[in-house]
């Protein structure tokens, strides 16, 4: 073995490679190349941008239902929140400031599609303005998610099991259908357009997307890994685990509970953000309990619950095959037209039964949340080397 090979040590080559979380990245890589091969890179980049922007969004997941087992039914709220407040303030502060309307009428779509022109001519000639204008988008939805997660827990952080699940699924069905009939907000069932910071980089926008969302998705997931190893973290994990023991050993359940709920809303208003201003914009009903909410539990159970290293690879998977059945229904399911299937329907179909057979053969998921040590392990062993020598002196005196 290689020094580059040196954390697996004590595992042969081959016990490396039947390593559950190895073997899914070989097939993730092989169903890539695959894709490449035949559809050529912009539907890879199309997978690596879907792929960022529901990691981020099914890690806030995570970190609310794995880490904390709080039942939450309602990610599509904070998305919506992340999603409105992108669409609906940065805009209006730039048209307030190029002396453009910025009122009521800046959702209207007969306005909208004369100001964001404009506004865009803007970003692509600064540098500085695009970058502030990303920055203090992201910063606003994130603000907004936040707010949001601590509204929504004020009268369901009480609840238990299936009543705050219940509750938390009914307010992102308020929200959605608020921002659909307020028109003066984001246009309500008709789409606002969003203002572009990538406009700057012309061509090369949908790799530069690429790039920034990925970064973002690789930062939150470094922060949800530093926070789980945290104090904090092993009180979210002893509330989940027995919230009575926990309670009995002084932690503030609710406050505990609440934190969670507002940094999780306030992670997936970043990906709603991020995901308006990739798309360009802001559509009410298109944020539906199907796509922000429902996918995002089937890629955190596929991967496993309560394991963010499980939830990437859960999101990556479901993607590429999501992509592959799309792409790929008519041409290899054609025949089922003479039975009177339509293969436009088996994107559901088909996806549903993959998560079927995950709950039967894996209910943990493909990498299960792995129970690890408070202290790294250098310092336990060198906690240990100091307990054998000091026994060593002990034995020769």
């Amino acid at each position: 073995m290689t020094t580059d090979n040196k954390s697996y040590s004590n595992l042969g080559l081959k016990d490396f490679f039947l390593k559950r979380e190895v073997m899914v990245i070989i097939v993730i890589l092989a169903l890539l190349t695959f894709l490449f091969a035949s559809r050529g890179v912009n539907i890879i980049l199309t997978i690596f941008i879907d792929f960022a922007v529901f990691a981020i969004i099914t890690m806030s997941l995570n970190l609310e239902t794995g880490y904390t087992g709080v039942p939450q039914f309602g990610r599509v709220a904070a998305v919506i929140i992340g999603a409105f407040a992108v669409g609906a303030i940065p805009g209006r502060i730039m048209a307030m400031f190029m002396g453009l309307p910025y009122g009521v009428e800046y959702a209207s779509d007969t306005v909208n599609f004369r100001l964001v022109p404009e506004i865009n001519q803007v970003l692509a000639g600064s540098w500085l303005i695009s970058l502030g204008f990303l920055i203090f988008s992201l910063f606003i939805a994130a603000i907004c998610g936040a707010a949001i997660g601590w509204l929504i827990s004020r009268p369901a952080i009480r609840l238990k099991e299936g009543y705050l699940g219940i509750s938390l699924l009914a307010f992102g069905d308020f929200f959605m259908w608020v921002g659909h009939n307020w028109n003066a907000m984001v246009g309500g069932s008709v789409p606002v357009s969003v203002p572009d910071p990538f406009r700057i980089f012309a061509g090369s926008r949908f790799m530069v997307i690429v790039l920034v969302i990925f970064v973002i998705a690789f930062l939150v997931f470094t922060y949800l890994q530093k926070l789980h190893r945290s104090p904090f973290g092993r009180s979210l994990r002893m509330i989940r685990d027995n919230d009575l023991s926990a309670g009995a050993a002084g932690k503030n359940i609710v406050s505990v509970r609440t934190q969670s709920l507002v940094i999780g809303a306030a992670l997936a208003a970043v990906g709603g953000g991020l995901y308006v201003l990739y798309v360009g914009s802001a559509a009410s009903i298109g944020f539906t309990k199907l796509t922000f909410t429902f996918w995002p539990w089937a890629f955190m159970m596929l991967g496993g619950i309560g394991s963010n290293i499980g939830v990437l690879l859960g999101v990556f998977v479901l993607v590429i095959l999501r992509t592959m059945i799309v792409i790929f229904r008519s041409q290899w399911f054609g025949f089922l037209l003479q039975i009177g299937i339509d293969p436009l329907w088996l994107e559901f179909t088909l996806m549903g039964a993959v998560i079927i057979i995950v709950i039967l053969f894996m209910p943990h998921g493909l990498v299960p949340e792995k129970v690890e040590p408070m202290l790294p392990k250098s310092r336990v062993r060198a906690v240990m080397e100091r307990r054998r020598l000091a026994k060593e002196q002990g034995n020769q005196s």
